[in-house]
């Protein structure tokens, strides 16, 4: 397998009811792209059948993850939680996630986002399998929820990455990679003054469609075809070629997904 030769978008939800007038259209405006996979968290029971529907038409690029989102997270998480646990002993997901914490919308079940978020962390050991974590003005916390949970084993993503160089260090050091997006390109993102000072090994790219699509398409609907617009952004904060970004931040994403990707035989072999 050549990583060169496509782009992974390692976090859309192309399952999300802003692309059920044209999905088709979408899907394949995705593989003319070339984006060769594309990863799809779950958010809770009400995403799994779309997201599943959308994996059994193309499996070999359109891949599922099975997580709770700490949106979701309310007073009967526990329900939710059961559907998650039943659907990662009874078949393969990429990772567990989207999962997290969240205190941008609504501080009031952070209790309850914290026991979730341990919860599916254990799951993730389980079952061995990388975390997808979102952590909308949570990262510190988020941070220091998940230092005293690793085992040497555990790995993911700290998906839509928006942090400062501090907490960039922290969570690489951690052993966990930095997903990127369309903030890269926003013009008061701040991730200018991060991504210079990255190194590529733990970087990976991701959409997070339907929301927060890069400059130019900001404020319009995201979709995994603009991967490359991330791409060069952070080639031209990086100083360096277009091509070398996407053979890096690919073979990166098939490494962070290896554990349950059956077309990675050897990620030193991309």
């Amino acid at each position: 397998m050549d990583s060169s030769d496509f782009w992974i978008d390692t976090h859309a939800h192309i399952y999300s009811e802003e692309f059920k007038v044209d999905r088709n259209d979408l899907l394949a405006r995705i593989n003319a792209a070339n984006i060769g996979k594309v990863y799809m968290p779950n958010v809770d029971h009400t995403s799994i059948e779309g997201m599943m529907e959308i994996e059994a038409n193309d499996p070999d690029h359109f891949i599922s993850m099975m997580g709770l989102h700490p949106c979701s997270v309310k007073g009967d998480f526990e329900k939710e939680l059961a559907i998650v646990e039943t659907w990662l002993s009874k078949r393969a997901f990429a990772a567990v996630g989207e999962m997290g914490t969240d205190l941008y919308w609504d501080k009031t079940f952070w209790e309850q986002q914290k026991e979730a978020f341990k919860i599916q962390v254990d799951w993730a050991k389980k079952y061995q399998l990388p975390i997808v974590i979102h952590c909308r003005e949570s990262m510190n916390e988020t941070i220091e929820l998940l230092e005293p949970l690793l085992d040497g084993k555990l790995t993911g993503v700290f998906h839509c990455f928006t942090g400062s160089l501090e907490q960039a260090r922290r969570i690489t050091a951690m052993g966990f990679y930095l997903g990127l997006g369309g903030v890269t390109t926003f013009k008061n993102g701040g991730l200018d003054k991060v991504i210079p000072h990255l190194g590529l090994e733990q970087i990976v790219l991701e959409t997070d469609s339907p929301y927060l699509a890069p400059v130019p398409n900001r404020g319009k609907r995201n979709e995994p075809t603009y991967i490359p617009i991330i791409a060069q952004r952070v080639a031209d904060l990086k100083q360096m070629p277009l091509n070398q970004i996407q053979v890096i931040t690919t073979k990166n994403a098939l490494r962070l997904f290896k554990s349950n990707n059956p077309l990675v035989v050897d990620v030193k072999d991309c």
